[in-house]
């Protein structure tokens, strides 16, 4: 009887360790504070993991820009990153693709008793911009300013910075507004500061109302056909854990060490902000307003952003089968 328990036990072991080899392993590239993270660990959570044709490797980036490297160099096969670049590299021969993975982007935002209300306020007064002057939110930002004959480059004194300075600019008093990335913003909102618009707002000032993904899941097309399997039900297990997230208590207060703050408002407006931002790809809809905003961003950034191709590059869309 020993002697056929062990068999069994061997046999077991061989069966699991030829499943598991047979799995997919889906290598991540991922920044400590993004909100990937947040969905991998629900997925690292749920009952059905086992049963999932892949597994899930994650490094740790120190930002978008050692993301895109890595991806580049094959180090690994997934990042976080937009679209606008995707068709950029795809210009070049490069056969990168895009799936949408969240609506939210930036948001403009004031001190609670700012008289700040509108673009037309900001006249005068100082505005720090997360990241340089090619920054797709304040690129925007500017094409909506001009459609209400505001010319904000020179009504405004721009202060260009990191995230967490132009954060902590405003806590200073030593900006006016800062226009920054929405899990930033999200954190000033849940202390008492207040919106302006988001990105949604300018998106919608300026005529294009059909909800367009400002990052997304970035892979070679070529290493998404060959896994193609994997990868989907990869995608669908985020949509999964995503919907959980916003819909089950449970599954929140699993990711909650993860947002590095113990403030109730905080982590409140966190989740708000996060499922504000959730998207089910819209097909040619979403393509069709993504060629608008990509045009509008060729000409604002005088080619800079986008590079010379005059249109969205074919491909830049991965779309689930």
């Amino acid at each position: 009887m020993k002697l056929k328990n062990t068999l069994l036990c061997l046999l077991l072991s061989a069966s699991c360790a030829s499943f598991a080899e047979d799995k997919t392993p889906i290598r991540i590239g991922m920044q400590a504070t993004g909100t990937s993270g947040w969905e991998l660990s629900v997925l690292e959570q749920a009952p059905e993991k086992a049963k999932q044709p892949f597994t899930v490797q994650t490094q740790q980036l120190a930002n978008a820009e050692a993301g895109k490297i890595a991806l580049q160099s094959g180090a690994v096969d997934l990042i976080i990153s937009d679209w606008i670049w995707v068709s950029r590299m795809r210009a070049t021969g490069a056969d990168f693709t895009f799936y949408p993975y969240s609506t939210t982007s930036g948001a403009l935002v004031v001190a609670g008793d700012s008289p700040i209300k509108s673009l037309a306020d900001l006249k005068g007064k100082r505005l720090g911009i997360a990241g340089g002057e090619f920054d797709k939110n304040w690129l925007l930002l500017k094409a909506l300013a001009k459609k209400q004959q505001i010319d904000l480059d020179a009504s405004v004194e721009k202060v260009f910075g990191a995230p967490p300075l132009i954060d902590e600019q405003l806590k200073l008093g030593r900006i006016d507004a800062a226009l920054n990335y929405w899990h930033f913003a999200a954190r000033l909102e849940a202390q008492g500061y207040r919106q302006i618009i988001d990105g949604k707002g300018i998106l919608q000032g300026l005529g294009i109302n059909e909800p367009v993904a400002n990052l997304g899941y970035v892979f070679k097309q070529s290493w998404a056909s060959a896994h193609k399997p994997a990868l989907n039900a990869f995608l669908k297990a985020t949509e999964t854990a995503k919907k959980q997230l916003c819909t089950q208590d449970d599954a929140w207060r699993g990711v909650i060490p993860l947002l590095k703050t113990n403030d109730q408002a905080s982590q409140d407006k966190l989740r708000q902000r996060y499922c504000d931002g959730i998207v089910q790809p819209g097909g040619e809809a979403e393509r069709q307003a993504a060629e608008r905003i990509y045009l509008l961003l060729r000409e604002l950034s005088g080619k800079q952003l986008t590079g010379a191709a005059e249109s969205l590059q074919p491909g830049t869309f991965w779309t689930l089968d």
